[in-house]
């Protein structure tokens, strides 16, 4: 083999170091990427954002029907066998082995027979739909719900299974569905978050802070945790600080950090670090006022069941319920309130995560849910928030038909499962897609998570396919390189 010569390889070098450069700049310029685009591609649509501004409400791709989400969140895997999917045969072939799944092996094990739900089912509304007595509340709403019955999962474990329906990926690090939004469109209120989570009063759900991360988008888009219960951490008045001191010393602090901006004109991430602190200080009033429920009148307080004093875990509910409605009233952009937590040997009592005493379990959840949730229905209806509000209703997998051998619970089961919306964008009343005969698999209309989030992402005016990210020579997005809109459930 013939070695090149001092002077062939040092041209070589200096041309391949040349040809690097140059693309670098034609991919930062847009006109170099990492695989070719097939033909049909649509370029990326990615916000314009004043760092200066970083929340200031910013255009849709096209005209929205939305401009606000109010998501709730059943963590724990809440069974639809037993809420909303009607199935007469399962009643019917109650105490029977399921055909075709004798020898079914799922996440605990094996499976006992199939098993009806402990709840009749009685028909609701003008429409009849069959809702389960577990939440008869919500029944009387079904008229204005639209339900998804077909919704399949990619894991049946619930850490991974929150991860997926919160950002459309199993593993930890990816934007949650309010990040992407608020990134996307910025907020109507630049005193309060653009995005909030509402845990619930019992703890955090299973994955944590990852159902509302920012992760690779600008942390400044991660939600703001915090409930009627617990007020936003770190934001009270030091004590011994007065409040026309605490003002003054606001003023002195944006004063000096408008002058410190002037010397580094078009920093963004100085620009972006004001903005935040600007917000942080702003949020010390406008937090205290939102969360503040006694202005609330007493028929509302009732209404949700916030003055419940012998369910006390259903009060606490409410009062999240009455805090979100209050936060979309203001203008915040995307509000996710959890219902069920995570507790380490905590089964039986503190999420929906019915493996072992299902109708034990289940008669605790259900009061919890169904009149607080109901309510906020009801209440956003009659203000009229639901003509700008897409209200959603998700768990992150299913249940089985079947309760588990020798236990007397249902297992997880991403094969079939149900979510409903109510209000902007959405038909109602509307039921879209079907389980099997027993509740086990999507077979009718069969629709993933990304479809799911594609969905809420169109009826915000955004197209889940152009709303990307660059990250780590990806243009990432919130349903990865899968998902449709579901056409047939928008109004």
């Amino acid at each position: 083999m013939n070695m090149p010569s001092r002077r062939s390889f040092l041209i070589n070098t200096a041309n391949g170091l040349g040809g690097i450069a140059l693309a670098s700049m034609m991919h930062e310029q847009g006109v170099l990427h990492a695989q070719p685009f097939p033909a049909d591609h649509k370029t990326s649509l990615r916000p314009v954002i004043d760092a200066s501004q970083p929340f200031a409400a910013r255009q849709p791709h096209f005209a929205a029907k939305a401009k606000n989400v109010l998501m709730i969140f059943c963590s724990g895997a809440c069974s639809q066998i037993d809420t909303f999917d009607y199935k007469p045969e399962l009643i019917k072939r109650h105490g029977q082995p399921m055909p075709g799944g004798e020898s079914l092996i799922t996440f605990q094990g094996s499976q006992g027979n199939l098993t009806k739900s402990p709840w009749d089912f009685k028909p609701y509304g003008e429409c009849g739909k069959m809702v389960s007595d577990l939440v008869p509340m919500l029944g009387e709403m079904a008229d204005d719900m639209c339900f998804i019955h077909s919704l399949t999962g990619k894991t049946n474990t619930h850490g991974p299974g929150e991860n997926f329906m919160s950002t459309g990926f199993t593993l930890d690090g990816f934007p949650s569905m309010g990040a992407w939004a608020t990134w996307a469109l910025g907020t109507e209120n630049q005193n309060l978050p653009a995005y909030v989570a509402i845990p619930d009063p019992r703890g955090t759900p299973q994955s944590s802070v990852n159902n509302w991360g920012p992760g690779f988008l600008p942390a400044a888009f991660q939600g703001t945790d915090f409930n009627a219960t617990q007020p936003l951490r770190n934001l009270d008045r030091p004590e011994g600080i007065d409040a026309a001191t605490d003002k003054a010393t606001r003023n002195f602090l944006q004063h000096l950090n408008r002058k410190h901006l002037e010397q580094f004109p078009g920093d963004s991430e100085l620009s972006a670090r004001i903005a935040s602190y600007e917000l942080a200080a702003k949020m010390q009033l406008s937090v205290p006022e939102v969360s503040d429920l006694s202005t609330e009148s007493a028929a509302t307080i009732k209404m949700y069941g916030a003055d419940d004093t012998q369910n006390e875990l259903k009060a606490s509910f409410a009062r999240n319920c009455i805090l979100a409605r209050r936060l979309v009233e203001k203008g915040v952009r995307f509000v996710q309130v959890f219902n069920g937590a995570y507790q380490t040997g905590g089964e039986g009592v503190s999420n929906w995560d019915g493996h072992k005493v299902l109708a034990e379990q289940y008669a605790k959840h259900g009061p919890v849910l169904d009149q607080p949730t109901a309510a906020l229905l009801k209440d956003m209806k009659q203000r009229g928030l639901l003509k700008d509000t897409l209200v959603v209703w998700c768990t992150e997998f299913g249940r089985m038909p079947t309760f588990q051998a020798g236990a007397s619970g249902r297992d997880h089961n991403p094969a079939g499962f149900t979510a409903w919306m109510a209000g902007a964008g959405v038909k109602a009343p509307f039921t879209y897609g079907a389980t099997d005969e027993f509740g086990y698999k999507a077979v009718e209309n069969v629709a993933t998570v990304y479809d799911f989030h594609a969905t809420i992402l169109h009826i915000l005016g955004l197209d889940h396919e152009r709303l990307t990210y660059y990250h780590n020579g990806i243009d990432r997005r919130l349903t990865d390189v899968h998902g449709k809109v579901i056409s047939d459930v928008l109004a």
